[in-house]
């Protein structure tokens, strides 16, 4: 089972990024998927969630109207599309997969990130 991050970079204020988010070992298709930033001396907070059932997604307000996420089951990718970029949106950004457990089994997958550098 991996998670693998991957688009990060270094990038303009007002630019754009898009992130990816490669899994194997399991089918996201039945599993919520994820983005979080962590920022130095700050926790892991969520900035995008879309659910497995329907698609739905949530933003942190910090993002809406500017970050989109997405699905693409059968490449089983997440994807954050990231535009209009501000250097406060700085960071490591993570990808999880997530679903309730089973029989006491956690299902609760993490990448090992990748960092967003918004900079002039």
């Amino acid at each position: 089972v991996q998670v693998v991050e991957s688009g990060g970079g270094l990038v303009q204020p007002g630019g754009s990024l898009r992130l990816s988010c490669a899994a194997s070992g399991f089918a996201i298709s039945s599993y919520a998927m994820s983005w979080h930033r962590q920022t130095p001396g700050k926790g892991r907070d969520l900035v995008a969630h879309i659910a497995s059932s329907d698609g739905s997604t949530l933003y942190a307000d910090s993002v809406k109207g500017r970050f989109t996420i997405s699905r693409d089951n059968a490449e089983n990718t997440v994807y954050l599309q990231m535009n209009s970029l501000k250097p406060e949106d700085t960071g490591v950004y993570y990808c999880n997969a997530w679903k309730s457990p089973v029989a006491g089994i956690e299902y609760d997958y993490w990448g090992q990130g990748t960092q967003v550098t918004v900079s002039s």
